[in-house]
């Protein structure tokens, strides 16, 4: 097989959604279809069952607006079109490197949130106390300030 043989394509299926709401999956399934045949050249494509399952998981009503897909031409003649599923290189190991500091850091910060919320849970009974008291001498002075309303003539 040629390098050409498989390619990865992301479909828009924006224009499904003009379609009736009870035949967008379908419609959804033959634009895919018809972007096959135009982008690989041939008439003779087979459409994956987990690619079917992805379109058809939300029901006929709502298909994904858009979709990644990898088509493969085969030895047979026909292509082949599945969901493309990424695969995750080296980089993911020098992440792996890189996060390490920092969950140390975050076991810190968790550690040092936690004596935190502890003397906050602390202090909130004697919050609470103070602001009855406050409340009540707002009251207090609420009712010692009150004017005489004038009397309409």
């Amino acid at each position: 097989m040629s390098q050409e043989s498989e390619r990865v394509y992301t479909i828009n299926l924006g224009k499904v959604w003009l379609s009736p709401n009870n035949q967008r999956a379908k419609r959804a399934i033959n634009m895919i279809k018809e972007f096959t045949e135009h982008h690989m050249k041939t008439e003779q494509i087979k459409i994956d069952q987990d690619l079917s399952h992805a379109i058809w998981e939300r029901g006929i009503r709502s298909p994904p607006r858009k979709i990644r897909v990898k088509m493969a031409k085969t030895d047979d003649g026909y292509v082949m079109v599945s969901p493309y599923q990424e695969e995750e290189k080296p980089k993911a190991k020098k992440e792996e490197s890189k996060s390490e500091p920092k969950v140390e850091l975050k076991q810190e910060n968790v550690k040092q949130e936690s004596i935190d919320s502890e003397k906050k849970s602390q202090e909130k009974p004697v919050k609470k106390e103070e602001k009855k008291a406050e409340k009540k001498e707002v009251q207090s002075t609420k009712k010692e300030t009150k004017k005489p309303t004038k009397k309409s003539k």
